[in-house]
């Protein structure tokens, strides 16, 4: 039997209809956008602005023309941070968040830009009562992520939109655990920017991502590439009206079909059942784990429910090497999950599991409650055979 448990860092399988209609375009179309004035070029750009129009009403975005396509979470965040923040600004993190966030603003810091983590408990939960500590007169914005990579917390974004509107910050959100997973509504949540990758629960394909912005924050951010756009041609200038002021050169329109293709796929599943099989999936995972942890074997790292969390679990194992026995799940029993500080430093000093890290389970739509019962199996022969 093979399990494969670390759809937190990619989603497997994807829908079949994904890489079909990857296929398809890459086999029959070929064509560019924005750059042709014949069939299949106007065939694909209506495939492209489909997709835009999709998220937008996924994510409650204002305007379809203000999804800007990236490759991933990690370039959105970057393309937001570098291109908001100026000499002198302050911002407010969590301290559970990703190196995607992390570095860009370490890497800031020589450009007199700061940041303070707001302090969160041991499961990963935002001390949502700090948030008012951390504010300074040069704080610009707050950067967060919806859930957390390594503890599946989800953080209480709803509040941190209305803190952000009483102080006159932009609010940055990271949504690589959460897009298609949970409801994101920007105009509800106060969020200013969703910072999204497609190849997580949204289904697509790896190497597509994307920002969703208020039209407002369009246009304070400062490009983090420039080039041709297909548009304006005539001058050497950047465009002023989105998407072309964020998104320069060729698109990854195979990507970009692949994800359209996933998104028909979510929206003809019911409202809620992906959601509700993940979740149950990690509540039994959670129940199973009972024992050996009260055996010493294991210690859950987070909630021991799905109230407030997505479907990841990650475990320490006192006594036992964490990478051994993640690579023991790997070669005896074909179980694939992630081991080690998940990219999140902060995030495991925060939890206690620095620098050694935890061993992550994450469930996705196409695993069963077989690959659960499989894996706590398995975890129990390696843990207690000491």
């Amino acid at each position: 039997m093979n399990a494969y448990l670390d759809n937190a860092a990619t989603t497997f399988p994807k829908p079949e209809c994904v890489p079909r209609a990857m296929y398809e375009f890459m086999t029959t179309c070929g064509a560019n956008v924005g750059r042709g004035s014949y069939a299949s070029a106007f065939d694909i750009e209506g495939v492209v602005l489909e997709t835009r129009e999709a998220l937008a009403s996924l994510f409650g975005a204002p305007d379809a023309r203000d999804i800007v396509f990236t490759r991933n979470v990690t370039e959105s965040l970057n393309l937001l941070i570098k291109g908001l923040l100026h000499e002198g600004d302050h911002v407010i993190v969590s301290s559970m968040e990703h190196n995607a966030v992390m570095r860009p603003l370490v890497q800031l810091e020589s450009r007199s830009v700061s940041f303070t983590r707001c302090p969160c408990d041991e499961t990963g939960m935002l001390d949502i009562d700090a948030l008012a500590g951390c504010l300074r007169p040069n704080t610009r914005a707050v950067v967060m992520l919806h859930a957390s990579n390594v503890t599946g917390t989800v953080m209480p974004v709803a509040k941190v939109g209305e803190f952000c509107r009483a102080h006159g910050l932009a609010f940055i959100l990271d949504s690589a655990q959460t897009a298609g997973v949970l409801p994101i509504n920007m105009e509800v949540m106060g969020i200013d920017a969703v910072a999204f990758t497609g190849h997580k629960g949204l289904l697509g394909p790896q190497g597509i991502g994307g920002v969703a912005l208020t039209e407002e924050l369009a246009h304070r951010v400062e490009p983090l590439v420039v080039g041709g756009t297909g548009s304006v041609s005539d001058k050497e200038t950047i465009p002023r009206f989105m998407p072309d002021r964020l998104e320069a050169g060729t698109p990854n329109l195979p990507g970009i079909v692949g994800l359209h293709a996933a998104l028909e796929w979510r929206a003809a599943q019911e409202g809620g059942a992906v959601l509700a099989h993940e979740l149950g999936l990690t509540q039994r995972f959670l129940d199973g784990l009972e024992s050996l942890e009260r055996a010493g074997h294991v210690r859950v790292c987070g909630r021991h429910d799905v109230e407030q969390r997505v479907g990841v679990v990650s475990l320490a194992t006192p006594g036992r090497d964490e990478a051994e026995v993640a690579t023991l799940l790997d070669e005896l029993y074909h179980i694939s999950v992630r081991v080690g500080l998940h990219c999140a430093p902060s995030a495991h000093k925060t939890i206690g599991t620095f620098p050694t890290g935890a061993i992550r389970f994450s469930f996705g739509c196409f695993n069963s409650e077989d690959d659960v019962d499989y894996a706590l199996r398995a975890l129990a022969e390696l843990l207690e055979r000491r």
